[in-house]
């Protein structure tokens, strides 16, 4: 391995010494001397060792020589690019070739008026090479008077601010622009030389005529470049620089580049670079910050940090541009604080990782400390200026309206929960009247037991049956019955509680009275009265009962009764029809539950069950009846599968197996009967 790299430098110093060989005896021959100069180039551009070699065998004095007394500026050019590539890769090649005779060299190439572009593109480009991070290469270029030269080249290279890139002239004219811009920030910063950056002062008028008339990306990073490092750290220079009118011009291309920065990406990194150059203004001089209080470049600057596109090291530089711009300037405090600065720099606090941009953020925070002290007093102790002042009566009154607009919203939450409270009331109130209702269905049920056993015995309790008459006249009275008629449902339940005959059913000679209906009639006949009270229009038809299907079939089958109520019911049905004069109360007459209707028939307990079951309409008195049945029906089933004593043949078996899973089952009984169950 280190046979090869002893070979490989060894072949180097070989090709090194051929060319130099070349060059001295090519004099004669422009083109062979330009592609041995080229040649050198890329090996001392390849190996940094081979310049330390190319000067050790006196190469660099040679090309030094060359380019001075050539003739021919290809190679000049040559020439001049192969010494700025050593000294840039090696700081020894740099420090031999950084000589005053040099400077003067290149001071003439730049001043002559025979030299082409391209020849004082290489001359500048020489003078860079020195000069950066050299305090030596500052100092020279200062005395030899090639800062000079530089700075009139910054003036005159551009003459048109219409910068047409594609015309080839016009490219290599910027092209020079933009180098004699680099090399003026390196003559004034890195390191900072304070006595260059005086003598640049001058180039500010011009910068800003630049900036104002040619906002474009190939102008305005240059100059941002220039001026930003020729007003680092250099009080002086940045009191000229507001003096001239910089930092306002400065503030109006930012404020076009936020504008613009919504549509291109383009423009929101140029306004950062405009951000350093502004905060290059103002670092050392606080108070300056008022200037761009003018443009409310605050407000400007937090737009900026809210875009996507910028990374870490882009959002540190606008903070920090906000802390210098808040740090002594209580209008672009106020400014920040009524754009929501305050909580972007908490929420940048609590979310990034970055301890610099933490450290902008605290910093901008801690600026902005005495300002929200003020705000939490009284205006009037503080003095603003009039439009300032303008802006605080904005505020109070959207704080008047605001407050207006929450004194409107707990009007109308007061007003819900005086509605709420109202519905709680009600329900206790509907509770209450349940219970009332309950004990007026009790005597109601009296009554009507009384006067059917009356109607059947007769005789000796006339009295009672009077004292009850009296009752049913109260209770009428109070306004049940008549408000009851404004229903249609309410008319169905009333004609059940007036007519017995229909709410009852014989079996057996024994009669059960059916008093659900009732308790159902009265209940709704007080949710009615109780509706009334708060003037709504009752809709409880669908509370009662379901209207059921007429069953009308197998009528004229049906026994002959004696019962009075029996016998006079259809002329009670027409009386209460025409005393209550509705259309809808006579249609309610017919959807009756089959086990209310069916009275007449010869009912018992197979085809009574049969009967409610075949009802799709049952009231609620038969519909806890059949749902009793079912269950003991269901509960009998169970028992008996399990009972191990009843032995029972595969075949019925198997059939009580699959009938076990239906509602209808053949159930074996005691004695051998089947029971059917439904």
């Amino acid at each position: 391995m280190e046979s090869e790299d002893t070979k490989k430098i060894q072949e180097m110093k070989t090709d090194l010494n051929l060319l130099l060989e070349c060059l001295k005896y090519q004099m004669d021959n422009p083109f062979s001397q330009k592609e041995a100069l080229v040649t050198i180039h890329s090996i001392c551009h390849q190996n940094s060792n081979a310049g330390v070699y190319f000067r050790e065998i006196g190469g660099l004095t040679f090309v030094k020589d060359l380019a001075k007394s050539s003739e021919h500026n290809v190679v000049k050019e040559a020439a001049l690019y192969t010494l700025g590539t050593v000294a840039e890769q090696n700081v020894y090649c740099q420090q031999t070739l950084c000589t005053s005779e040099l400077f003067e060299d290149l001071a003439w190439f730049l001043s002559d008026n025979d030299s082409n572009t391209n020849l004082k593109r290489m001359s500048v480009y020489v003078i860079l090479v020195l000069v950066s991070n050299n305090r030596t290469g500052q100092t020279l270029v200062r005395e030899t008077g090639c800062i000079t030269i530089l700075s009139q080249l910054f003036r005159t290279a551009l003459s048109k601010y219409e910068l047409n890139l594609s015309d080839k002239n016009v490219f290599q004219s910027y092209q020079l622009w933009s180098s004699v811009c680099s090399t003026l920030c390196v003559c004034v910063n890195n390191p900072q030389n304070d006595e260059n950056q005086m003598l640049c002062c001058s180039l500010f008028p011009h910068a800003n005529d630049w900036l104002i008339n040619c906002m474009k990306p190939e102008i305005i990073r240059p100059i941002c470049s220039f001026i930003g490092l020729t007003l680092a750290n250099n009080t002086y220079v940045q009191k000229h620089f507001i003096s001239v009118g910089g930092l306002d011009v400065l503030s109006q291309v930012l404020v076009q580049l936020e504008s613009d920065s919504h549509k291109t990406l383009s423009s929101a990194k140029l306004a950062v670079v405009v951000t350093k150059t502004v905060d290059a203004c103002i670092a050392d001089n606080p108070t300056f910050g008022v200037v761009l209080a003018k443009y409310h470049i605050v407000s400007k600057l937090l737009a900026l940090l809210l875009h996507e596109s910028l990374d870490s090291g882009e959002k540190f530089s606008i903070m920090l541009t906000l802390g210098h711009c808040t740090e002594d300037c209580e209008e672009n405090q106020y400014d920040l604080f009524k754009n929501n600065g305050l909580p972007l720099m908490i929420q940048a606090l609590t979310e990034s990782q970055n301890e610099e941009l933490n450290k902008a953020a605290t910093f901008v925070l801690h600026n902005c400390k005495k300002i929200t002290e003020k705000l939490s007093l009284s205006l009037g102790e503080h003095s603003f200026d009039e439009n300032e002042a303008e802006q605080f009566e904005d505020i109070n009154v959207k704080e008047k309206n605001l407050e207006e607009r929450w004194k409107k919203a707990k009007e109308i939450l007061h007003r819900i929960e005086e509605l709420e409270r109202e519905g709680n009331e009600e329900e206790i109130r509907r509770e209450k009247y349940k219970d009332h209702v309950s004990s007026l269905n009790i005597n109601i049920q009296n009554t009507l037991k009384y006067l059917h056993a009356e109607s059947i015995g007769g005789g000796p309790k006339a009295d009672k049956d009077k004292s009850q008459s009296r009752k049913l006249k109260s209770y009428k009275s109070h306004g049940v019955m008549s408000q009851a008629c404004t229903n249609d449902d309410q008319m169905k339940t009333l004609l059940k509680s007036t007519n017995p005959v229909n709410a009852c059913y014989r079996e057996s000679g024994k009669n059960k009275t059916l008093c659900k209906a009732n308790s159902s009639c009265s209940q709704n006949l007080h949710e009615e009265t109780t509706f009334e009270k708060k003037n709504f229009v009752s809709q409880s038809s669908d509370h009662v009962f379901k209207h059921p299907t007429p069953i009308v079939k197998n009528r004229k089958q049906q026994l002959p009764v004696t019962d009075p109520f029996t016998l006079c019911s259809d002329i009670i049905n027409k009386e209460v029809i025409s005393f209550l004069a509705t259309n809808s109360c006579s249609k309610m007459l017919k959807y009756r539950c089959s086990g209310c209707i069916a009275v007449g028939k010869s009912l018992n307990s197979r085809n009574f069950s049969k009967l409610l079951h075949s009802c799709p309409y049952q009231c609620d008195r038969h519909k806890v009846i059949v749902e009793a049945e079912d269950r003991y029906k269901s509960e009998l089933r169970k028992s008996l599968i399990c009972n191990k004593k009843i032995l029972l043949t595969p075949r019925r078996r198997r059939q009580l197996s699959n009938e076990s899973t239906t509602l209808g089952g053949i159930i074996m009984e005691p004695f051998g009967k089947t029971v059917s169950i439904r």
